[in-house]
């Protein structure tokens, strides 16, 4: 029935050496002349890029505290760990790793090679007064990993790379045991041999564990149906403070409140994820794309509408507002381009795909490009540009250009007047903060029948020293429109810390006193990655 892996997981070679201070792999990293090149398209720009610091240079704090000698194997104290291990991936964690601002690094960095390691840590830290924040691979662009606030004696960050594996497959049922910490291209690369695939793919896939998938309930591969790692998870094991929660592996369960909801989400407050069951998929082998051009937007958007319902389920329905189309080099005309893709691992999909053009063109659409696969369609060039993007965004910020995203959800009907409101709103407190009108784009990453998940883009110069103060005042004018909008404050970032106030306005009440209930009880220490989700004092 089913089948484990005990041998070691291949390793994939596309992913190069980590960068500390910015996103992805130091291979990839923009050139200081490609910084300048691209800057140039932005009037305001600093004149050179800021350099990047050497470890050596930053000037760490001393470590606070020390563990335990049995626990010795598990720590390191190295500056390059601590540099690592200091910030997320958002443009603020750049910028301030760019001018070596390493104030926030954690005091020790522990590396668990099992779940009693996990158990030993945890008891170490919550008799130590240690607070621990979880880090999978660093990826969080919402202050997720950055220990903020508090007077915990140190700080730990809890690595959990370690637990890398898929412990067990069942082939039968279409599912895998899998450990938290393994990286987007390790996991596919295990389930491979196996004719199985997650099909889990964000932006940061590369980047991305599963554990900080599942404790972020991230946004994945798939614009509709199964938007988001919860739809795909089958039972959590969490590691807590308190004691190991494991759920039951069922398909479904009517049993009261769902275990999993509790830490799908949690981002490390409640608890450690150490493993799940994840649902599986045979690998699709037929696929096809199309992208679709429209004069106007609004047009667009109800074509997009149409599609989300109509039951055809496009793996990808991504929508790309004039200034999102230029800025990715999908299309320079000023239209909007609707990028669909079908797949399916068990017959031909065109006819799908055909139908999904239909409904386009019949919203005013003209298809461009109807060809399976990718090839030099604009779906290829679209996705080369995503992938591309954060790159992009490291260069800018070493010109001291502002280069940042936020993204929400919202109904249908409430969409035109939000996106007017941001464009709006966002764009004038970029002129008031930038003193120029910057760029505010969008697109549509995941669409439901109810509604859209816009992702908006904003580029604006700003100015060397106060980057990080001014992208601060653009995002909370971004926060107040979604507030004001009826929009959530996140469709998949997650909240960490940054979108704290947006989510303390829109969380009910009463949930939050649960919400804090369930931290005493599971956390009675409070060293659980404080700061997020709710303050340590009000837990």
């Amino acid at each position: 029935m089913a089948d484990r892996t005990s041998s070691s997981p291949p390793r994939p070679d596309s992913v190069g050496t980590r960068s500390w201070w910015g996103w992805g792999a130091l291979d990839q990293a923009l050139p200081d002349a490609e910084c300048a090149s691209l800057a140039a398209l932005v009037p305001g720009a600093a004149p050179s890029p800021l350099a990047v610091p050497s470890i050596a240079s930053l000037g760490l704090p001393a470590p606070r505290v020390s563990g335990p000698a049995a626990l010795a194997p598990l720590l390191s104290a190295d500056p390059a760990d601590r540099a690592a291990h200091t910030y997320g991936k958002a443009f603020r964690d750049v910028v301030r790793a760019l001018y070596g601002d390493m104030s926030a690094a954690p005091d020790l960095v522990g590396r668990p090679r099992e779940e009693r390691d996990v158990v030993d840590l945890l008891d170490w830290a919550a008799g130590a007064d240690v607070a621990v924040v979880p880090y999978g691979a660093g990826s969080s662009v919402v202050g997720g990993v950055e220990y903020r606030a508090g007077d915990h004696s140190g700080v730990l960050s809890l690595d959990l790379s370690g637990l890398d594996r898929v412990l067990e497959v069942d082939r039968v049922s279409r599912a895998a045991r899998i450990q938290a910490g393994v990286l987007g291209p390790e996991l596919e690369a295990q389930l491979r041999p196996h004719g199985l695939t997650l099909r889990h793919f964000p932006q940061s896939f590369a980047f991305s564990t599963l554990g900080g998938w599942l404790a972020t309930r991230a946004g994945g591969h798939y614009a509709t149906l199964h938007t988001h790692i919860d739809d795909l998870t089958e039972s959590l094991r969490v590691v807590t403070p308190s004691g190991v929660s494991q759920s039951l592996r069922v398909p479904g369960s009517g049993a009261g409140p769902s275990p999993d909801r509790l830490f799908l989400g949690s981002e490390g407050t409640l608890g450690i994820i150490t493993e799940a069951w994840m649902r599986l998929q045979d690998r699709p082998s037929h696929k096809a794309s199309a992208s679709v051009v429209f004069e106007r937007f609004p047009d667009a958007v109800e074509a997009v509408r149409a599609i989300a319902q109509s039951g055809l389920h496009p793996a990808n329905c991504r929508l790309l507002d004039p200034g999102e189309a230029a800025l990715s080099g999908v299309a320079s005309g000023g239209g909007s381009v609707l990028v669909l893709g079908v797949e399916s691992a068990h017959g031909p999909v065109e006819g799908r795909l055909a139908e999904l053009v239909v409904v386009a063109r019949d919203h005013g659409g003209s298809p461009v490009d109807e060809a399976s696969g990718d090839g030099d369609s604009a779906a290829g060039t679209w996705r080369s540009a995503f992938l591309r993007m954060p790159y992009l965004r490291d260069g800018l910020a070493r010109m001291s250009v502002i280069s940042e995203t936020f993204e929400t959800a919202c109904t249908w009907d409430r969409f035109p007047a939000l996106y007017e409101a941001v464009h709006r709103d966002v764009g004038a407190a970029v002129r008031k903060v930038t003193g120029a009108p910057g760029l505010v784009n969008c697109r549509f990453t995941h669409v439901y029948p109810d509604g859209p998940a816009p992702y908006f883009t904003v580029i604006a110069p700003g100015r060397r020293g106060a980057e990080v103060a001014m992208w601060d005042e653009i995002k909370a004018a971004a926060m107040e429109v979604l507030g004001e909008q009826g929009a959530t404050v996140t469709h998949h970032h997650a909240v960490g810390r940054d979108h704290r106030p947006g989510y303390d306005r829109q969380r009910p009440e009463p949930f939050a006193l649960a919400l804090r209930a369930a931290k005493r009880a599971l956390d009675p220490a409070g060293i659980l990655n404080p700061g997020v989700l709710f303050d340590a004092a009000t837990a």
